[in-house]
């Protein structure tokens, strides 16, 4: 019997794309069932991955190119994705990350010097450039960030100023953050006619103890005693008078080191990243038309049903009544697989975690296959 499969990962980080990862799985159940029709629809959240997926899953897409200020403010070449136009976005949507702009991936310095010198201005300047092309909508992912900017260097690049008490304007990255004593937001470029929606699966606070410096900053190699100085440079762009009707307690300001707070001063909305892909690539009309699921991620454990993509996409699948199945780099003791029809461990196919990593589209491939007979056999 030929079944209709709809193959929507996200990237196991770090290993492989969520794009890679879904062709991998793909090839692995046309080996076993080569009748099938095969659907990739790639996932992601907002993070490394998230311009990929879009590129991979909707018909249509355009990949636009450009050249941005990295991170440590060196030359990077980039691109954001031109979605087709639709009722919502009659001049397109532009899906613009932040993770191949001025991601963590592209720093190449000390860690001291990451977190307090790294920013966002080319994640601005991306932006600018999907402004530039005339889009209706943006789609703004801002996983994987490098920074502790509050997204100044994002701001910057759309228009704004950050300056200091004599005028000047004010280091990049959280460094400038210490000597920032005014904002000009007058400058900034308006958001499209249809918005801008931020993708992050991120719902902590800009400041304090679940804030941007506190639980991210040693991700990004803040140092133990550099975290009340990162905290207080964040406190203190919040307290400008430019941001007086933002609210650092919402969910997701602090994420990508205060972009968040950045990006709802511009006007944005913040929402949970894997929902959003899902309606923009239209996860929920291919589950419905199918008879199996594939999804995945790096990691599954306790934590992953908190909002991460296999469990949106089991959610969607469960509603639809159609069985889903899980891979996962590893699938640790804590987490909860009793929604999934079959899963598979890289680690366990391959051995070791060291030998999944190594050669994680080879394992994909096998896992596909596993997954494409133990689905079969329901």
């Amino acid at each position: 019997m030929t079944r209709t499969v709809v193959i929507a990962p996200d990237s196991f980080k770090g290993t492989i794309g969520a794009a890679a990862a879904a062709a991998a799985l793909a090839a692995g159940w046309r080996a076993e069932r080569p009748s099938d029709h095969v659907r990739l629809l790639p996932m992601a959240d907002g993070g490394e991955g998230t311009v990929d997926a879009f590129a991979a899953a909707v018909p249509g897409a355009r990949r636009m190119p450009v050249t941005v200020t990295g991170p440590e403010g060196s030359a990077v070449t980039a691109s954001w994705v031109l979605l087709p136009p639709s009722p919502d976005a009659p001049r397109g949507t532009g899906v613009v990350e932040l993770a191949n702009t001025s991601g963590i991936e592209l720093l190449g310095t000390t860690p001291r010097l990451r977190a307090f010198d790294a920013h966002t201005r080319g994640f601005g300047e991306a932006i600018a450039d999907a402004l530039a092309h005339g889009v209706s909508r943006l789609a703004l992912g801002i996983g994987s960030s490098s920074s502790t900017d509050g997204g100044t260097g994002m701001l910057t690049a759309l228009g704004a100023r950050f300056t200091d008490a004599a005028g000047s304007p004010i280091a990049d990255g959280a460094r400038g953050l210490g000597t920032v004593s005014a904002a000009d937001l007058s400058g900034l470029a308006p958001l499209p006619s249809h918005g801008a929606t931020v993708l992050s699966d991120v719902t902590n606070p800009l400041l304090g103890v679940r804030g941007a410096a506190a639980v991210f900053g040693p991700q990004k190699g803040a140092a133990a005693d550099d975290i009340a100085t990162l905290d207080a440079g964040l406190a203190r762009l919040a307290g400008l008078a430019a941001f007086a009707g933002t609210d650092a307690d919402a969910a997701g300001a602090g994420a990508a080191g205060g972009t968040g707070f950045g990006l709802l001063a511009w006007g944005a909305t913040l929402v949970p990243g894997s929902a959003a892909v899902a309606d923009l690539v239209g996860l929920d009309a291919a589950v419905a038309g199918a008879d199996a699921v594939v999804t995945g991620e790096g990691s599954y454990d306790g934590q992953s049903a908190g909002g991460k993509v296999p469990a949106h996409v089991a959610a969607i699948a469960a509603a639809a009544g159609v069985p889903v199945a899980l891979v996962a780099g590893r699938i640790t003791a804590d987490a909860d697989v009793a929604g999934f029809a079959a899963t598979a461990s890289l680690t366990e196919l391959a051995g070791s975690g060291a030998a999944a990593m190594a050669d994680a589209g080879h394992w994909l491939e096998r896992a596909g296959a596993q997954l494409a007979r133990a689905v079969a056999d329901r």
